[in-house]
Parts: C-alpha cells; sequence; structure tokens
C-alpha cells in the first residue's frame, strides 16, 4: 500500500469521526483544529507498523486515530504555552476563542483518545494503555524541559537530545510499537521498532534545527531564521557554544544581542558556516539517522520494510 493511501484512510476516519453539537464552544473548536490537515504521520505509523506485522492496517485504526488525537490534544496545548497566534496557517484555538476554552477542548482531545483505545481487541488493550500512559507522561516531561531551557543559560547538547527525545520522539516510537502490539509481535521486535521510531524522531528534530536557519523557503515552506529570531536554544546553538568556548564566545553573544533581525540571521548563518557548526549538527543528525536504520534492519518480520522506508525518505526530502 502506497503512502497516500494510508494517508487516506487517516483522513477518511477523520471526516467520519464527529463529536457532540453540544455545548458548541468546547466541541466546535475539536472540529475546527482537526480540519486543519497535517502530515498524519503518527497516525499513519502506527497503521504501518500493523501491516508490517501481519495484521489488516485497518484492525489498527483506532489505536492511529488515537495517537492522532492525543498529539493534536499537545499541539493545543502547546500553543497556549508558546502563545504561538498561528498553526498550519490559521488561527491557533486559543487566538480564534480564548485560552480557557482552548484548555478544555484540549483536555476533551485527550480523553477521547483513551476512549478509542478501549474499541480495539481487548486482549490487547492493557498494553496499548501501558505504552501510552508511559508516552503521554514523557511528552509532558519533554515540554517541561523545554521551558525550563528558556530561563537557563546552562542547557547541554545531552539535555537536549533528550528534551527533544521526551518532547516529540517517543510520540513516534509509541505509534509504531502499537502497531506491532495489535499484531502480536515479539518484545524484541517492538523494541526495534520503537526504538526506530524514536531515533528517527530525534534525527528529525535536528534535522528541522538546521533547515530553520539554512533551508531554502520555498522547499521547507516557511521564512528561515526564526529561531535565531528568539535566541531559541536549538542544537546549532548549543553547537556554536561548545565550538566557541572562551575564543568565540563575545561573538556569538554579540549574535544575539543584534536588533535588526535579518541582519542577525545573515550574520549568525555565515559565523555557524566558519567554525563549523553546520558540519558538527550534521554529524548529529547522521548519527540518530544511523541509528534509526539499525533498529529497523534488527526488526525480523517476513513482511517488506519498504513503506516505512519511503516514509523515511519523505520526510527527510526537505533539503534546502
Amino acid at each position: 500500500m502506497a503512502l497516500l493511501q494510508y494517508t487516506q484512510k487517516i483522513e477518511n476516519y477523520i471526516q467520519s469521526y464527529s463529536f457532540p453539537n453540544s455545548p458548541i464552544n468546547l466541541y466546535e473548536p475539536l472540529e475546527y483544529f482537526m480540519g486543519l490537515g497535517g502530515k498524519r504521520l503518527r497516525p499513519v505509523l502506527t497503521l504501518m507498523a500493523a501491516d508490517l506485522g501481519g495484521k489488516l492496517c485497518d484492525d489498527a485504526i483506532h489505536a492511529a486515530m488515537s495517537i492522532e488525537l492525543f498529539h493534536n490534544f499537545s499541539l493545543i496545548h502547546d500553543d497556549i504555552m508558546d502563545k504561538a497566534p498561528i498553526r498550519r496557517g490559521l488561527p491557533t484555538v486559543h487566538e480564534k476563542w480564548n485560552s480557557n476554552i482552548a484548555i478544555l477542548s484540549g483536555d476533551v482531545l485527550l480523553v477521547k483518545a483513551y476512549e478509542l483505545i478501549s474499541k480495539q481487541n481487548k486482549e490487547h488493550i492493557p498494553e496499548l494503555f501501558q505504552l501510552f500512559n508511559k508516552t503521554a507522561i514523557e511528552v509532558c516531561e519533554g515540554q517541561q524541559m523545554d521551558m525550563d531551557f528558556e530561563e537557563r543559560e546552562d542547557v547541554t547538547i545531552e539535555e537536549y537530545i533528550a528534551m527533544i527525545r521526551l518532547k516529540t520522539s517517543v510520540l513516534l516510537g509509541c505509534a509504531l510499537e502499537f502497531g506491532f502490539i495489535i499484531s502480536d509481535q515479539s518484545e524484541q521486535n517492538r523494541k526495534n521498532l520503537y526504538d526506530f521510531g524514536v531515533n528517527l524522531g530525534i534525527a528529525f528534530q535536528i534535522q528541522d534545527d538546521i533547515l530553520d536557519l539554512f533551508g531554502d523557503p520555498e522547499k521547507v515552506g516557511k521564512q528561515v531564521g526564526g529561531d535565531v529570531k528568539s535566541n531559541k536554544k536549538t542544537l546549532l546553538y548549543l553547537v556554536a557554544e561548545k565550538i566557541c568556548k572562551d575564543q568565540n564566545i563575545k561573538e556569538l553573544n554579540r549574535l544575539k544581542e543584534i536588533k535588526d533581525l535579518d541582519k542577525k540571521v545573515f550574520e549568525t548563518r555565515l559565523f555557524y558556516q566558519e567554525i563549523g557548526v553546520l558540519d558538527e549538527t550534521k554529524n548529529f543528525l547522521d548519527k540518530y539517522y544511523g541509528d534509526a536504520m539499525k533498529s529497523l534492519d534488527a526488526v525480523t518480520v517476513n513482511s517488506s520494510k519498504e513503506n516505512l522506508l519511503e516514509m523515511t525518505n519523505f520526510l527527510f526530502n526537505r533539503q534546502s
């Protein structure tokens, strides 16, 4: 089955999934937000994993949708915390309605995610809930770490990797392992596929950091330099900090204080290239991408892994 067909299954499910009509200020925001689109990457991974494990992907549709609802719950709440006005080109829920409505609507999505897991075959429900609960807690831990980093000046590269693992990557691992739980795969196979998802997620976030500063706006789909403009502690910045140490730290601090934002982005990009930040950050990307491929190779099934490889190529085909 082609990637587009998996995506269409999820879109069809979302279109058929209905929220109650009342109270309107609780459920209308959810209809709106779920309709904003997105890659639907996580639920597609669940369907692909179920197929890979030898089950029909339709057997995992409720679990896949639970992952998508949880992801959107986290986005609604993240947007409130980040005071983000735009999501996928349109107003965020708290901007279109208000923060109180956004909090409650997000809470409902989380409960609905649990409700969908309970619709899977009963023999799989305990393990699905156990993994889901662990993942949900980890995602919250990652978000808290990310917020804490805004107030700290001593964030390490290791801490940053740990943060993106929790905030972003464990949900990819969970989505994949859901499919292998439902297809009754061995614990070792489940672990290998989970590790594939986690390492892939870390590599994907590192690529995002790189493309934010060095990407082609037309290919990336957004203006570059947003992280630099807001002095965000991305992996690029932390690598720069490590390389600079005492010699160039004054220049790094000077760049942070530039008021002309376009000039700030331009000069930071040049400086990072000069001192080797881009190459060193790409080394991290290559490491986690390589670890992901090793974990996928270790998965022993009779089915072809072509779909997961196609998805991987899709994710990493947003080059500058």
